[in-house]
């Protein structure tokens, strides 16, 4: 089961990744944009996601996905990190959200973080 090292590892793993303290807990950002943070007390993440997908993942997986009350109105999910299988499936929520923050550059740079194949 991932924890909030592993977090900090994988995420600083990402091209032009830097940790930065904002609201008393730990944020990631690439390019100066917010990616991933560690709220609370860091056993769960929260991370970009387009609002209709993070409806559906709240709804097919409610023990591993949620909404907090004030990140409702914004393309963010929650993640419970106890919930996580391994550490593939931590690196793919998080490459999934870097690239959302991601600038165009930075991604055509990095092909080998593109968007996901379909299987």
């Amino acid at each position: 089961m991932p924890d909030a090292e592993d977090v900090r590892r994988v995420a600083l793993s990402l091209p032009d990744t830097t940790e930065k303290v904002a609201w008393s807990m730990p944020t990631f950002r690439v390019a100066g944009k917010m990616f991933v943070t560690l709220p609370e007390d860091e056993t769960s993440m929260a991370v970009r996601c387009p609002k209709v997908e993070r409806d559906e993942l709240v709804l097919a997986e409610p023990e591993k996905f949620w909404i907090a009350d004030h990140e409702a109105g914004f393309a963010w999910v929650r993640v419970r990190l106890s919930a996580l299988e391994d550490e593939p499936e931590l690196a793919d929520i998080l490459a999934d959200s870097w690239r959302q923050a991601a600038p165009t550059q930075l991604l055509d740079n990095h092909p080998e973080l593109g968007l996901p194949t379909a299987d």
